[in-house]
């Protein structure tokens, strides 16, 4: 008896959810996975300052921002577009970086769905207190996309791992 491939398997594309500032390891362990599969590696930055204000029956997004001028927004994509193509150079991997807006969780799933997505790689997230509150506030990334969709999700731990003993980021 063999096992039948599950709707998520085979060369889906690898989709990397990064943030500006971020370490490379996230888009190096996607990139890993995306040359081993075959598949096109999408590097993805959710833009957290706008969100979806309506969507037109054909499709189209229309958004709203709190960053009027769409500076820093800006400025964080051009980060993480610099940071994937220095990670990225020489891997051989086809890759491109896009842009998505809103809930990261929420709208890494829609960009899965997309995409035809076989896994979404996240990093955990990193120590202190602003992000011990963002986390509060809005939980995991990685929580909320490993119950609320079908496909696989790695998450690369972000610099050095917190001993047996240690005070655990979130404690």
């Amino acid at each position: 008896m063999t096992d039948q491939p599950r709707a998520h398997a085979g060369n889906g594309t690898v989709i990397a959810g990064v943030v500006p500032g971020q370490s490379v390891r996230v888009v190096r362990e996607a990139a890993h996975y995306a040359a081993l599969a075959h598949a096109e590696l999408v590097v993805a930055y959710v833009d957290t300052t706008r969100f979806v204000a309506f969507e037109d029956p054909d499709g189209y997004v229309h958004s709203s921002t709190v960053d009027v001028a769409g500076v820093a927004a800006k400025a964080a994509l051009d980060e993480v577009r610099r940071m994937a193509t220095e990670a990225l150079a020489g891997s051989g991997v086809s890759w491109s970086v896009r842009q998505v807006i809103g809930d990261p969780a929420l709208a890494l799933i829609q960009l899965a769905d997309e995409v035809e997505a076989s896994v979404i790689v996240v990093g955990t997230r990193k120590r202190g207190l602003g992000e011990s509150l963002r986390e509060f506030l809005t939980g995991s990334v990685a929580a909320r996309l490993s119950h609320r969709q079908r496909r696989p999700v790695l998450v690369v731990p972000q610099g050095e791992p917190v001993g047996a003993e240690d005070q655990l980021p979130w404690e």
